[in-house]
Order: structure tokens, then sequence, then C-alpha cells
């Protein structure tokens, strides 16, 4: 499996992320996390690969994050309910997401990234 990026086009992180994968030549499918929202299958998948607490895979530094005020309601909600809400939008989910069969990253940490890349 090559490994996939799921990144928003206009996002500065992301920018710098595809720059840094670009520079170190690793092969890589780009998918548009905006045009193509990961699914809730996905995302539990994703996960589980990764062991990191399911918030870490909410984007909650975006607006509609904010605006639908999460930070208040994902206590009350149960993990399915999560998975369900982060599919509906990609602009929900933390990015660049890097998916390999190595691992699971959200956001861009270049040592992890390093890791899962060469891995």
């Amino acid at each position: 499996m090559e490994p996939v990026i799921l990144c928003y086009e206009k996002c500065s992180t992301c920018k710098k992320a595809l720059k840094w994968v670009e520079e170190t030549g690793s092969a890589v499918q780009i998918r548009s996390i905006r045009e193509e929202n990961p699914t809730a299958e996905e995302l539990r998948k994703w996960h589980e690969e990764s062991g990191l607490p399911l918030k870490r895979f909410f984007n909650t530094s975006g607006n509609l994050y904010k605006e639908m005020k999460l930070k208040d309601r994902l206590p009350g909600m149960s993990e399915e309910e999560q998975y369900q809400l982060l599919s509906t939008d990609g602009m929900l989910v933390k990015r660049p997401l890097l998916v390999t069969e190595n691992g699971v990253c959200p956001g861009f940490q270049q040592e992890r990234w390093e890791k899962l890349l060469k891995a």
C-alpha cells in the first residue's frame, strides 16, 4: 500500500508537509480531505492503528470545530458518534493525516512522519 496523505490544499501546515515529503522523495498519494471525506470505517481503522486518543483526530483549531462547540460536546459522545461526526466533513479532521502500512499520524510531525515513511 502506498502511503496516503489526506490534506487541504489551502492549509499552511499541509503545504509545509507536502513540501517536506517532496524534498525527501517519498512516494505518496495525495487525497483531498475536503473533496473525499474519510469514512467512519476508515477513521475507526486509522484511530485503532494510531494508538492515539480519538480527540487527536479532531481539528480542534478549525472554525467548524469551534462553531459546533465540540469542545463541550465530545466528552458526552460515544466513539461511534464521534466517528460518524468526523466523517460528515473533512474540515473536522486533523490535517494533514498520514496513513501508511506502518502507522497513522494526524498532524505534521516530521520525526514521526520520517519513521512511518521509511520503516
